[in-house]
C-alpha cells in the first residue's frame, strides 16, 4: 500500500504537534508554513512553541525521514488547514488566513484529494473554503454536487482539533475526534486519515455540525467560567472567600463550579462564543452575556491594583504570568497580556515587574513602556512591594510562603489561599 502524504498547513500551536504526531505514525507529511525562520528552526529539529514532549516527538519524526518543513507548497494525498481565524469587529470570522491557504493549495490538486480544515470556525466556513478553492479551479468538482461533465472530484471536511495546550502531543492520540464530512465519502476519507494517529473514537458527522460543536464545546467552558468569574465579583463584595465557597459548594454531589480568573484566554474560548453570537444573535443571549462577563473581568482586576496603589503609593508591582494559562507560553488572546499592557498604560508612574517563566523576552506590546521590565520570578518578588497573580504556572505554586511575607497579594487564582 502506497504510504499516504499530507500536507500540513500552518505550524502553530496546533499544526505542529499534530503534523509530528502524524509523521510518528507513519504517514508521510510535510509541515507548511509562511515564517522562513520558523521552518529553518523545525527542520534543525528546534521546536517554536512550548509544549512537553514536542522536541523528542520532532527529532524522532526528522529522523525518520517522514517529516519536513517548508515554506512552498506541495502536492500531496490530503491537506489540513490549520490556520489561524480571528473574528472581525462585528465577531464574524476572518477568512483572510484560510483563503491564503485555499490560494496555495488549489493549483496542486489534480482531483481525489481531501481538504480538512481544522481551524475553529462558524458555521458554513468549511463550505466557503471549498467555493474558494473551487473558484479557483473550475476545471475540479466537489464530491456530492452535479457534476455532469466528469470533472475530477475534490473531497471536503472539517475535523476540529480539541487538544489542552501542555497535554497535546498525548490527547492528540486518546481525545476522541470528530469527523464532519460534506459527503459521507469525505466523511469516510478523512476518517481513514486521523484513523493513522488517533486512538480514540472517530465520530462522524457533516462538516457543518463539526463547525458548531467544537463552538458548542467552547461555549459551554465560557458559559461556566463566567458563572465563576460573575461569583467572585460578589463575593469580593461581601467580604466572601469565593474560593472557599465554591469548595464548600463543590461538595454538593450535582455541583461543579469551575474556579475563576483574571479573564478567559487562548484563541479558543474567548473567540469561539462570539461565532455563535454573530451566527444568530437573536437566541444567543445567555452565550453572549457570558462572553462580556468574562470579557469585563480584567477591568476589575486592574481596578483591585489601583486600589492597592492607592493605599500604598510608590510600590512597585510585580505581574505574575502573562500566558493565558498556566504552564505554557501561548500569549494569545491573554487577559494577563492584556492587564498588563492596560496597567502599564493607565499607571506609566509605577514601576511594574513583568514575569513569564515560559517566555525569555519582553512581548512586543510591552516593550514600549519605559515603566515595565522582564523580570525572573524570584528577583521580581524579591524587589515587588505589590504581587498580582494572573497564571497559576508551577514556578508560582513552588514559592515558598514566607518569600510572600510583607507582600500585598492580589490572587485572582486563588493559588496562595
Amino acid at each position: 500500500m502506497t504510504q499516504l502524504h499530507v500536507a500540513f498547513v500552518g505550524l502553530g500551536y496546533i499544526g505542529l504537534p499534530t503534523a509530528v504526531v502524524m509523521a510518528n505514525s507513519g504517514v508521510n507529511v510535510t509541515g507548511i508554513d509562511v515564517n522562513e525562520p520558523n521552518v529553518e528552526r523545525i527542520n534543525r529539529g528546534e521546536v517554536t512553541i512550548v509544549e512537553p514532549g514536542l522536541e523528542d516527538g520532532l527529532k524522532k519524526a526528522l529522523a525518520s525521514g517522514n517529516f519536513r518543513a517548508t515554506t512552498s507548497q506541495v502536492h500531496a494525498d490530503v491537506y489540513i488547514i490549520a490556520v489561524p481565524t480571528p473574528f472581525t469587529e462585528t465577531y464574524d470570522v476572518d477568512m483572510k488566513y484560510i483563503y491564503s491557504a485555499a490560494e496555495a493549495i488549489a493549483p496542486q490538486l489534480e482531483g481525489g484529494e481531501i481538504v480538512i480544515l481544522e481551524s475553529t470556525s462558524p458555521p458554513k466556513t468549511t463550505f466557503k473554503m471549498s467555493r474558494k478553492i473551487l473558484d479557483l479551479r473550475p476545471d475540479l468538482a466537489a464530491d456530492g454536487e452535479a457534476n455532469p461533465e466528469g470533472k475530477p472530484v475534490v473531497y471536503f471536511a472539517h475535523c476540529p482539533e480539541r487538544i489542552l495546550p501542555g497535554h497535546a502531543m498525548e490527547e492528540l492520540r486518546t481525545n476522541d475526534r470528530i469527523i464532519g464530512g460534506q459527503t459521507p465519502e469525505a466523511t469516510r476519507r478523512a476518517t481513514e486519515v486521523y484513523a493513522t494517529f488517533c486512538e480514540a473514537e472517530l465520530l462522524p458527522t457533516d462538516d457543518v455540525t463539526a463547525e458548531m460543536a467544537k463552538l458548542t464545546e467552547n461555549s459551554f467552558r465560557d458559559v461556566n467560567i463566567a458563572f465563576a468569574n460573575e461569583l467572585s465579583l460578589i463575593a469580593d463584595k461581601l467580604g466572601i472567600d469565593v474560593w472557599e465557597l465554591i469548595n464548600l459548594a463543590n461538595h454538593h454531589p450535582r455541583v461543579n463550579i469551575l474556579q475563576p480568573g483574571p479573564g478567559v484566554g487562548g484563541h479558543c474560548i474567548a473567540v469561539d462564543p462570539w461565532f455563535i453570537v454573530a451566527a444568530d444573535p437573536e437566541n444567543s443571549k445567555l452565550i453572549h452575556t457570558a462572553r462580556k462577563v468574562n470579557d469585563s473581568k480584567p477591568a476589575w482586576v486592574i481596578n483591585k491594583v489601583r486600589e492597592q496603589l492607592e493605599a500604598t503609593p510608590e510600590s512597585k508591582v510585580a505581574i505574575l504570568g502573562l500566558a493565558f494559562k498556566a504552564d505554557i507560553d501561548d500569549l494569545r488572546e491573554s487577559p494577563a497580556l492584556n492587564i498588563a499592557v492596560d496597567i502599564a498604560e493607565e499607571l506609566p508612574e509605577t514601576t511594574f515587574f513583568a514575569v513569564e517563566p515560559n517566555v525569555s523576552e519582553l512581548p512586543a506590546r510591552l516593550k514600549g513602556f519605559d515603566n515595565v521590565e522582564l523580570k525572573e520570578y524570584f528577583k521580581a518578588i524579591e524587589e515587588a512591594d505589590i504581587l498580582l497573580l494572573l497564571v497559576d504556572h508551577k514556578e508560582f505554586k513552588e514559592i515558598p510562603r514566607d518569600v510572600l511575607q510583607g507582600k500585598q497579594i492580589i490572587d485572582t487564582k486563588g493559588l496562595w489561599k
